[in-house]
């Protein structure tokens, strides 16, 4: 074995005895991952469910009640009858219910001449779910124009029956992009956060400067840093991985060797971005703050994680691209849900290590200059 192969893997097993005598590294390293998996994973869903809403019926014709029917059997409303339209603005005021269905007197003849109207009036303090609302109302009312076509009355429904499904995610579950979507939050918080802290943490202790003294090269160095957090970041990738395909069942089409080598990227983008902070600030206050405003911050809202980057305006959106985030989200929803589409694995994953590359090589390079 070379001195260069001797000194690194010394300095490996430092590290590694340092890693595992520090609880905070292995909190974030694995505990927070378990934690950040069940709480994204069970309690953030973007699916609107059980909508509670106010139904006004001003008048009592089988059509009438056909139609409230649609709203009474959805899985996606939880419908409450009044009598007066006070009574259910008085409820959607209340925040109780979150939109009124006013059937209208005389729907029943509106309905025969084909000019027949429901009104739906939605709560827009969140006008996310006020969209959805209004179009699971929408198509609670064409679930009954269609019971209704069924047995023979046509109430202007079209002639074309439209037949819709949705490709790589046929149970229309959010928590099958959100999940994917995690892994990403998890090796940022492993690769950028926790080394930038523990780097950073070395400066401050002064025990960088002991080394400077040795014939310890820079490369040597920032290799003996990342290896165990390397490791470290590789196991929250499994855990994050089992967890997603036990606890929650998400479909996973691709090659897990592909998982695994596109993971490998984005975690040496990650360490290299921790190294770059650490080295530039040296200071554990400042490294934590730029690690969550440069990494963390941008994998959980500029990523295409939780927020479609396609609605953002359009200077966000070349914003994004600045973002590794951005490429690791595409890639992992891609090969969970859709599989090995090398159309969009192969330019992601080169912008990966395109970014991998320049950041492991500013690293040494900021080492070097302290080293001189």
């Amino acid at each position: 074995m070379t001195g260069a192969a001797r000194r690194t893997a010394a300095l490996i097993r430092k590290e590694t005895w340092q890693l595992l005598r520090d609880p905070s590294s292995i909190a974030i390293g694995i505990v927070m991952p378990l934690a950040m998996l069940l709480l994204f994973g069970y309690g953030l869903d973007l699916d609107v469910k059980n909508v509670p809403v106010a139904i006004v019926m001003e008048e009592t014709s089988a059509d009438a009640q056909g139609a409230a029917s649609g709203f009474d059997l959805s899985n996606y409303f939880d419908a409450v009858h009044v009598k007066t339209m006070a009574e259910a603005e008085t409820l959607l005021l209340d925040r109780t219910v979150r939109a009124i269905v006013r059937i209208p007197p005389d729907f029943a003849r509106d309905v025969q001449n084909e000019q027949a109207e429901i009104q739906v009036i939605v709560h827009g303090a969140d006008a996310n779910t006020a969209r959805i609302s209004l179009g699971y109302a929408r198509g609670a009312v064409a679930a009954w124009m269609a019971r209704e076509a069924v047995r023979g009355r046509a109430l202007a429904v079209a002639p074309v029956s439209v037949q819709g499904r949705m490709w790589f995610n046929e149970a229309n579950e959010s928590t099958y992009f959100l999940v994917p979507g995690l892994i990403v939050l998890v090796m940022t918080l492993i690769g950028a956060l926790l080394t930038a802290l523990v780097v950073a943490r070395e400066w401050e202790r002064g025990t960088f400067e002991a080394l400077f003294v040795t014939p310890v090269r820079s490369a040597e160095l920032l290799l003996g840093k990342t290896v165990p957090y390397f490791v470290l970041g590789m196991i929250g990738l499994a855990l994050s991985v089992i967890g997603s395909l036990v606890l929650f069942g998400v479909p996973f089409r691709g090659s897990a060797l592909v998982l695994a080598g596109v993971s490998v990227l984005y975690l040496l983008v990650a360490l290299g971005i921790g190294l770059v902070i650490s080295s530039a600030t040296k200071s554990q206050f400042l490294a934590s703050q730029a690690a969550m405003m440069i990494s963390f911050l941008p994998a959980m809202m500029l990523s295409g994680f939780m927020f479609d980057i396609r609605s953002m305006p359009w200077v966000i959106q070349m914003i994004t691209y600045v973002f590794p985030a951005r490429y690791f989200v595409s890639l992992l929803q891609t090969i969970f849900l859709a599989g090995n589409v090398w159309s969009v694995i192969l330019p992601n994953a080169a912008v990966l290590a395109g970014m991998a590359a320049v950041l492991i090589a500013l690293s040494v390079r900021l080492t070097r200059k302290r080293l001189a």
